[in-house]
């Protein structure tokens, strides 16, 4: 069932919306707050997540409640990856929940951290297990990023790709299964830690890893789970058919719905990382998929059961 809709992934990084093109995020603010109307228009219960900022920044959730944004979502999110990315020690992050709880009165969910194993999968095993030592009891949600490394043909959703050097080819190490669906050692640690973590995995369009994603993530049983409906992705041909797919695949678990990227032909510039050009549309969007899902969406009673 779908628990949650999120507005957007990392706003307040470049790499997912532009800043030289919406400076003061004033755009963002704009469109974020018509994509919460819109998602309540549709489900008076769904919870509505303003998209997990990356770098974990109180400045940028000020900036949001200045311009209505906290107003028109129930929680807010960050992501964190302090082993990979983040220039901050991984023994921070309850001291960076307790900055944005200084900002917000609102629930805080940590929706994607996780740890490469770039260097090492003795890192990344180490870093999933001190990852929960220190979240564990601190948020209602848990999304670990993620179950699959990204395959190597592929490209990582990034402003400057390979230009970023080792920065860039972290990403794909990034799963505690290989490309090949062959385990890492993390992969056990993580069964012993769920069901209070939960998973997040992004699935490209008629991604081939859907099914025996479903297989793994019941194996080893997560209840929660974090993934995207592509605006842009929505106008490819039989968009609706793969939607229905992988909808239909994650009905099983709690689905924290991310709704981002911006077609190339609708945005301010040619990219995904652009605001839209009309606000409106991507909140019909937003409005329209949860109007398609309504029949999957939690009501109050089975949320708080869950």
């Amino acid at each position: 069932m779908i628990e949650a809709a999120m507005i957007w992934n990392e706003p307040n990084n470049k790499s997912h919306w532009d800043p030289e093109l919406d400076p003061e995020w004033q755009r963002f603010g704009e469109t974020a707050v018509l994509a919460g109307r819109a998602i309540r228009r549709e489900s008076a219960h769904l919870k509505r997540v303003l998209g997990g900022i990356s770098p974990i920044d109180p400045n940028f959730i000020t900036r949001m409640e200045r311009y209505g944004v906290l107003d028109a979502v129930d929680v807010v999110a960050v992501h964190g990856f302090p082993l990979d990315w983040n220039l901050w020690s991984i023994d921070e992050w309850p001291a960076k929940l307790a900055e944005i709880r200084a900002v917000t009165q609102l629930p805080l969910w940590v929706t994607e951290v996780g740890v490469s194993s770039f260097g090492a999968d003795e890192v990344q095993d180490w870093g999933l297990k001190r990852t929960a030592e220190l979240l564990s009891g601190m948020t209602e949600r848990i999304h670990w990023y993620s179950l699959y490394d990204l395959p190597k043909t592929w490209e990582a959703t990034t402003r400057h790709k390979e230009a970023e050097g080792s920065s860039y080819y972290r990403h794909f190490h990034m799963g505690i299964l290989r490309e090949d669906g062959a385990p890492k050692p993390a992969a056990e640690t993580f069964a012993s830690l769920t069901p209070e973590l939960g998973l997040c995995q992004w699935f490209h369009y008629e991604d081939h890893r859907l099914e025996d994603a479903v297989v793994w993530m019941k194996r080893l049983g997560v209840k929660h789970v974090r993934t995207g409906l592509s605006w842009a992705d929505s106008f490819r041909p039989n968009a609706l058919a793969w939607f229905d797919r992988q909808m239909a695949a994650l009905s099983d678990f709690n689905v924290t719905v991310t709704f981002c990227f911006t077609p190339e032909h609708r945005g301010l510039a040619p990219h995904h990382t652009s605001p839209p050009l009309v606000a409106e549309e991507f909140a019909e969007f937003c409005g329209s998929m949860i109007r398609r899902y309504n029949a999957a969406i939690a009501q109050p009673a089975a949320m708080q059961a869950a």
